[in-house]
């Protein structure tokens, strides 16, 4: 591993450096690291942003989308200015300016069945920032296949959800916690339903910090438990999951 870091790298890391859990060690282990980032949107924002600074040598940014006005109560990565340009365009000139040391990749196109195991295959850890279940599923079950880790969050309106998923070393998968997609109309989408922009900040950010602590091998995963945030109560709760020895796709 690559430990010799440039005196523009000591400064900018300096308080990473500091930590005696992460240091000069895991702070090489973010440098080498390849994230895929899939949605640049209310929680690819701030995760984003996030794993940028942190200095996750490569980003890659998953989104078809364009940038709206709608989007700017809570897509942080993006601008007034950005509105009609694609996202991953917006996410990456908002990265460059945060870390322009980081190598972002930019995937504008929509997840499906026929591209999934590609753009997976080409990372070590996988963030599913995405807000229908289809592409849920899809993502999560091509994690399993390529025995990649899966960091996913979700939110609605003032709540959150973020789990772990690592299958290929024991724990359980996506679907041991849903083992198939709601029936369509019970869960409203955001765009129905609404949503605090700050709850996808702070679901985001907790999205960040699963992704560097499983890079760097520091603290307990997430895997087997699912972190829950009601924002109005102020309240966390944290469920323990576990492994179903009947899962179609991992058991």
């Amino acid at each position: 591993m690559d430990l010799n870091f440039s005196e523009a790298e000591i400064q900018r890391y300096s308080r990473h450096i500091l930590l005696p859990e992460l240091g000069g060690t895991g702070q090489a282990k973010l440098k080498a690291a390849k994230v895929l980032v899939i949605g640049a949107g209310g929680l690819g924002a701030p995760l984003a942003l996030y794993l940028a600074a942190a200095g996750v040598g490569t980003i890659g940014l998953v989104d078809d989308d364009v940038v709206e006005l709608s989007n700017l109560q809570r897509q942080v990565l993006h601008g007034v200015a950005s509105i009609g340009h694609p996202k991953v365009l917006s996410a990456q000139e908002a990265l460059a300016r945060i870390n322009p040391l980081v190598s972002v990749n930019m995937h504008e196109m929509r997840v499906g069945p026929k591209n999934v195991a590609d753009v997976v295959n080409g990372y070590d850890i996988v963030c599913d920032g995405t807000d229908n279940f289809t592409t849920r599923f899809l993502v999560a079950d091509a994690c399993v296949a390529a025995r990649k880790t899966l960091v996913s969050a979700a939110v609605l309106r003032f709540e959150g959800q973020i789990s772990t998923f690592k299958p290929h070393v024991g724990g359980p998968c996506y679907r041991c916690l849903y083992p198939e997609p709601p029936p369509d109309g019970l869960v409203p989408p955001c765009s129905e339903a609404g949503v605090l922009g700050a709850v996808t900040g702070v679901m985001g950010t907790l999205q960040a910090t699963e992704v560097i602590k499983e890079i760097t091998g520091i603290g307990q995963s997430l895997s087997g438990a699912l972190l829950v945030w009601d924002a109005l109560a102020a309240e966390f709760r944290k469920i323990r999951l576990k492994k179903d020895p009947a899962c179609p796709v991992c058991g």
